[in-house]
């Protein structure tokens, strides 16, 4: 008699359990549709979090990461989802995973996810993702690869937004790939380049005169220039 009752106490206890998640989740389905009508991003945050640990799914990690990157909170992004490349990742993880990483200074490991997002769908703005990233860490064959990829894929629709100036402003897609090119060029032989890059420059300024980066770029290396032929008139 003492045993049955355990097991009948165990069983209402499982009983309650479920009844108690299933509310739960219904209260919480009902309450991310209600922050989604009244645009609480933190509430939606909230409602998905407490879902997903009732009830855990992929689709909704990876949508509640991609709501915190899209909210510049890129340490939660990468906490939530992890920074390891896996075969299994959805679109969405690839692409949290890649620009969370380059968010918070880790080019290396954000160029092999946003290498992995090449691979499923090649197109000029992961490719000048990667052109940026592999200069940065110093691999100019890489870079170079994705520059010429850009140039010569890059159609008119395509910008590129750039926020050094108060106000930021966006150029053609193109041009943006021509600035880097500009960079790439005087990289490899930054005393004998600069006239080269600097006709780049001009070239990219005909087509986007309002590339303040250009402008700054470009004299900054017409300086360097005169630096440099002041010390050979002394010799």
């Amino acid at each position: 008699m003492k045993k049955i009752l355990i097991v009948l106490v165990i069983a209402f206890g499982f009983q309650m359990q479920a009844q108690t998640n299933s509310d739960l989740i219904k209260h919480y389905e009902a309450y991310y549709k209600q922050m989604r009508l009244q645009g609480d991003v933190q509430g939606i945050i909230n409602a998905m979090t407490h879902l997903n640990v009732l009830v855990p799914s992929e689709s909704r990690q990876d949508t509640l990461a991609y709501i915190y990157m899209s909210e510049g909170k890129y340490v939660q992004a990468l906490n939530t989802i992890g920074v390891v490349k896996m075969s299994t990742d959805s679109d969405i993880a690839v692409e949290v995973k890649a620009v969370s990483l380059k968010a918070v200074k880790r080019p290396d490991l954000a160029i092999e996810h946003f290498n992995e997002m090449f691979k499923r769908n090649p197109n000029p703005l992961v490719a000048y993702e990667l052109a940026e990233l592999n200069m940065q860490t110093n691999k100019a064959a890489e870079a170079q690869k994705h520059i010429d990829f850009g140039i010569a894929n890059a159609t008119a629709e395509m910008k590129k937004a750039f926020y050094e100036t108060q106000t930021p402003y966006e150029v053609p897609l193109k041009s943006a790939f021509m600035y880097l090119n500009a960079l790439s060029v005087y990289n490899k032989d930054k005393t004998a380049n600069i006239d080269a890059a600097v006709d780049i420059l001009d070239a990219t300024l005909k087509d986007a005169p309002n590339f303040n980066l250009v402008q700054l770029s470009k004299t900054e290396l017409l300086r360097q220039k005169q630096v440099l032929q002041a010390a050979q008139a002394k010799k």
